[in-house]
């Protein structure tokens, strides 16, 4: 009889306790908070609206709320009620807090032991105006902070300052409570950058990596230097996203700064061919595509070697031949050479050669003299007027370069500001039309602005801007701005537009999935404005255009590729345009 007792008691008391566990909290009130607000003391408590209803649920309320306050200098709350109470709807409960916050405990002193002389003045006016100041644990945490940093660049990388003690006068003088605080400084050793270690880097050579690092062995310890090591690495474009470099001692103490990165393909091939057959008889088959090589970093020496050939129809035709030779003779100038050809239509070969000599000012700014040299040749047909002259074109001129931003492919924050100037001379070649000066020179004002931004966590505005003109007068086809598709105008076909003077505007809201790849929706605007030609008869023209649509950057192996649907001023949205392009190129 006894046992049948005590398994139906069990039976009753597990229902009574699922019953129980099964309530959740549908309201919470707060009263007599007078400093605090109802939502801050509701978030220190620990539980919210359909929190479930627990045994211990009162003193986890009354214990999270008491840190709190303690953690912001209230050491004497009070609370005059914390309970629960069960409406007519038994699976609900409503929670009731009412306290009193009590007087706030003020820093009466500040004391700093084992405080070198020479720091005693920078520090100790660091802690001064806590005196008098509530004792809010989150402050006091701050200025210790901002006190191992001021140390860090002192090169005591292992500083530590320590609560010694904390007297708190329980006796209430004038109505308010008193502590007294005594910190302790711990140095540790001075630091200096004995060796520098790089691991992870199968095919980049040490020294290109400590380069662009830009730092040396012998130099004091730095963290602010150390920090910015990541996002000058980030700017070489061979490594997966770079972490903040650690320091340590070995055994011998010696001072070891250690650059760990992982490398990324560099070398990249792709392109498509096609073959358009004949039409008729009159005419032969031709092949079309785009051929894109690029070699980042070429044998591990941050060489950098691009080859481009785009075959659009069969009369346009483009060729590209780049090179880059950084840190020449191991000095902070890099020095490129280009060569460039394009045939248009039946209309003209332009072929160009330009050069630029680069100093690297500092990891963020650069300026650069640049120099070229073009060559414009008619197209000989018996059938069309040519729209261009043979001439020679010779440049000179100058950029200046600044660029903060924390990563190339998918910056988060920071600037990028690009310069360019050049003054051009032009000499015609051989018989000219009527009425054109046999030398002409015109000037050439370039610049691109970019703003990056992250409100929020994954969360990136994009602005850029560019502008371009040429100054001067009867401009030919060959030396005009081309506005319009992937990399200018999007919603458009590539170079759909031509002007002397052109601006665009991409404006974009960036959502990260990785760190290089992001989801993107993106307002495109442009204006061209292409002066009236004298000798050509052809009117001024000139037009604002826009773009939008939404896009992705996927990281893959061949670089980072960008895939965007525009649509235009004057489509619909099922006339959009796709764009390809491709971030990993040099």
């Amino acid at each position: 009889m006894t046992r049948r007792i005590i398994k139906i008691s069990f039976f009753f008391c597990f229902l009574f306790s699922s019953f129980i566990f099964s309530q959740k909290i549908d309201k919470i009130e707060v009263a007599g908070n007078k400093v605090f607000s109802e939502s801050e003391i509701i978030g220190w408590s620990g539980i919210g609206i359909g929190s479930k209803v627990i045994p211990g649920l009162i003193d986890s309320v009354k214990r999270n709320i008491s840190f709190a306050f303690a953690d912001r200098g209230y050491l004497h709350p009070r609370f005059d009620s914390l309970k629960l109470s069960y409406p007519k709807d038994t699976s609900k409960a409503n929670l009731l807090v009412a306290l009193n916050e009590g007087e706030p405990t003020f820093i009466r002193n500040v004391e700093i032991d084992s405080l070198h002389s020479a720091d005693s003045a920078e520090i100790a006016d660091r802690f001064v105006y806590l005196k008098g100041q509530v004792f809010n644990k989150f402050e006091i945490e701050r200025l210790i902070s901002e006190t191992l940093s001021y140390y860090e660049e002192k090169s005591f990388p292992f500083a530590a300052v320590k609560i010694k003690s904390v007297f708190i006068d329980t006796a209430k003088t004038d109505d308010e409570y008193f502590t007294d605080l005594v910190l302790e400084v711990s140095y540790g050793v001075k630091s200096r950058i004995d060796s520098i270690e790089v691991i992870g880097n199968d095919d980049t050579k040490d020294y290109v990596i400590v380069r662009s690092a830009r730092v040396e062995k012998g130099e004091p310890y730095s963290q602010k230097e150390i920090d910015e090591i990541p996002k000058r690495l980030n700017r070489l474009r061979f490594f997966e996203p770079v972490q903040t470099p650690s320091f340590y001692f070995n055994n011998k103490d010696v001072g070891i700064l250690q650059i760990r990165v992982k490398e990324k393909r560099t070398n990249n091939f792709d392109g498509i061919i096609g073959y358009i057959p004949a039409a008729n008889e009159n005419e032969s088959g031709y092949v079309t595509g785009f051929v894109n090589v690029s070699l980042r970093n070429l044998f591990g020496t941050g060489r950098e070697l691009a080859f481009k050939w785009e075959q659009l129809d069969r009369y346009s035709q483009t060729l590209q031949l780049k090179y880059l030779e950084p840190w020449l003779f191991g000095y902070p100038f890099n020095i490129g050479f280009g060569l460039y050809q394009r045939k248009q239509d039946t209309t003209y070969v332009q072929r160009k050669f330009n050069g630029e000599v680069s100093y690297l000012a500092t990891e963020e700014l650069s300026a650069s003299v640049t120099f070229g040299a073009s060559s414009t040749i008619p197209t000989a047909s018996e059938n069309i007027v040519s729209t261009v002259n043979n001439s020679s074109t010779y440049s000179i001129g100058g950029n200046i370069l600044f660029d903060s931003r924390d990563d190339v492919y998918a910056p988060t924050e920071g600037l990028f500001f690009l310069t360019k100037y050049s003054f051009n001379t032009k000499k015609f070649n051989g018989v000219i039309a009527p009425g054109v000066s046999a030398k002409q020179t015109f000037q050439k004002i370039e610049a691109d602005f970019g703003f990056f931004v992250e409100p929020f966590l994954r969360n990136v505005i994009a602005v850029k801007i560019h502008a371009r003109e040429m100054r001067g007068e009867n401009f030919e086809v060959s030396d005009l701005y081309r506005l319009g598709g992937n990399n200018t105008l999007r919603g458009y076909r590539e170079d759909q537009f031509l002007g002397n003077r052109i601006l665009w505007m991409n404006l974009e809201y960036r959502f990260a999935l990785a760190k290089r790849t992001y989801v993107f929706g993106f307002f495109d605007t442009g204006y061209f404005l292409r002066d009236a030609n004298e000798i050509l008869q052809t009117p001024q023209t000139s037009a604002w255009k826009y773009g939008y649509g939404f896009g992705i950057n996927l990281e893959t192996g061949i670089g980072v590729l960008g895939v965007s649907y525009a649509v235009g001023e004057d489509d619909t949205i099922s006339a959009g345009k796709i764009h390809f392009g491709l971030l990993g190129g040099f």
